[in-house]
């Protein structure tokens, strides 16, 4: 009879229990960056190399994503953004995945990163107009060719979808 009680009580506590149903709680998260400080000491050079701080700026970029474990780096196909770019992927040892900001945006790569996080490495013009574009919305403009501090996180979770602006 005992046996009979506990069983039927088990039962009872059973069916009186709700179950919560299991949320997606899968986060994309894209870091975008403008490429750290370039040499303009010669204006003509359409594709300059990084200066002595924008090599530092690069490596403080990495040391802050490193607590972040970035899956995928994106970088434009110039000198600056790879040198940028390089010492996170260093860090991850993962490799630098070259791209045309016109056409980065697509479902492929929407699918390619989802769940995942991705550093995009960009310029003063298509860094913001890509955040744009993710989150839907028309919030950031062209950063001043002085900015090199800004880096832009967006965290997708199902429908949501949260932008901040840092400063570094």
């Amino acid at each position: 009879m005992k046996y009979l009680t506990l069983l039927l009580t088990i039962a009872l506590l059973a069916c009186n229990t709700k179950v919560k149903p299991q949320e997606n709680t899968e986060e994309t998260v894209y870091f975008l960056i403008r490429h750290a400080e370039k040499d303009i000491t010669d204006p003509s050079d359409r594709d300059p190399a990084l200066t002595e701080e924008g090599t530092t700026r690069a490596k403080q970029w990495a040391e802050i994503l490193s607590k972040h474990n970035v899956d995928y780096v994106y970088s434009t196909d110039f000198i600056r953004t790879r040198e940028t770019a390089r010492p996170t992927a260093e860090n991850e040892n993962i490799e630098i995945q070259l791209y045309d900001p016109g056409d980065i945006y697509s479902a492929e790569f929407l699918e390619k990163t989802k769940g995942k996080t991705t550093l995009i490495v960009g310029h003063s013009n298509s860094t913001p107009s890509l955040v744009n574009k993710i989150i839907g919305q028309n919030k950031y403009n062209e950063l001043d060719e002085s900015v090199y501090n800004k880096m832009y996180k967006i965290v997708i979770s199902g429908d949501k979808i949260e932008d901040f602006e840092l400063n570094y």
